[in-house]
């Protein structure tokens, strides 16, 4: 798709944050109409054709299903900007009807996922094996849909839900005794509660003990793009360092939620490699260098 279209316009698949708001806004007069930004809600759904069929020349992406596109050497590579990141301690629950569980309460036990490669999940499961002691191996992940690359299979001890169920569904009902969600948390149903007690407080105390950002999503171009025009996917960049400088970024719980640039990424993306690794994601060690193509590796730099 990107042979056909770079001559006429970028296509770009972005969402709707603080620092994208002005770019997506502003786009079409700095740039005389060449960013298209395609209509995508919610923009998750971009991730499996961007990864799949090269569907747009600039997307944002979840980490982890950027990090498995590495290993498996697909046409795409990462920018070094954060688009979207959250504590996640607060996305363990259980159904307090049945049980009130704690951490290490959590082995032996059927915990639902959407998605075993989901990035919210990777940092959730790491939580519970780094901070916690938890053996993520003695748990039983219940999975509702596959993941973004067709090549990767879940571990052995993940196994798929009956069609047409849902994560929270299967927790109210007392189907599964935990559930990890992120926006799609019901918030409207005090039964569910917080497998960490004190999440809020656990996950500052987490930060500063480690100081990892727990990156969600970032933005890709494809390969295309950037070696037949590395100016405008530097255009792009350079909007994106120009918004979070005019006070665009995000702040959470005083932690900078938009790192941009190799050295302010590095810490938390070798974090996420390691999480990947031991969570059966990835086969092998990827280093931070090996997520960039060498010319967007030079951006914010």
């Amino acid at each position: 798709m990107a042979d056909t279209i770079l001559t006429d316009s970028v296509h770009i698949a972005l969402g709707d944050y603080p620092i994208t708001a002005p770019i997506k806004k502003n786009a079409a007069v700095e740039t005389g109409g060449r960013f298209q930004f395609e209509d995508i809600v919610p923009i998750t759904k971009a991730f499996k054709p961007m990864v799949r069929r090269g569907a747009y020349d600039i997307s944002e992406m979840a980490i982890v299903t950027y990090v498995q596109a590495r290993a498996y050497n697909k046409p795409i590579w990462l920018l070094p900007v954060a688009l979207l990141a959250r504590f996640q301690h607060r996305t363990i629950v259980c159904n307090s009807d049945y049980s009130r569980l704690r951490p290490k309460d959590l082995e032996g036990k059927t915990v639902g996922v959407r998605s075993y490669s989901q990035t919210t999940v990777m940092w959730a499961r790491g939580i519970l094996s780094a901070e916690y002691g938890v053996d993520l191996s003695k748990i039983d992940w219940v999975t509702f849909e596959d993941g973004h690359l067709a090549e990767y299979s879940a571990p052995s001890n993940a196994r798929r839900a009956p069609e047409g169920r849902k994560v929270a569904e299967m927790l109210q009902a007392g189907e599964i005794d935990a559930g990890i969600m992120g926006n799609d948390l019901p918030k409207d149903d005090p039964r569910l509660i917080t497998v960490i007690e004190d999440p809020k407080g656990d996950a500052g105390l987490g930060y500063r003990r480690n100081k990892v950002i727990p990156i969600n999503h970032m933005v890709v171009a494809s390969q295309d793009m950037i070696e037949r025009r590395p100016d405008l996917v530097r255009q792009f960049f350079d909007m994106l360092v120009a918004s979070k400088a005019a006070g665009n970024g995000t702040i959470e719980a005083g932690v900078d939620i938009n790192p941009i640039g190799i050295d302010a990424l590095r810490h938390s993306l070798e974090t996420v490699i390691d999480h990947c690794l031991e969570q059966k994601l990835i086969d092998r060690r990827l280093s931070v260098d090996e997520l960039f193509h060498d010319k967007t590796r030079e951006l914010g730099t």
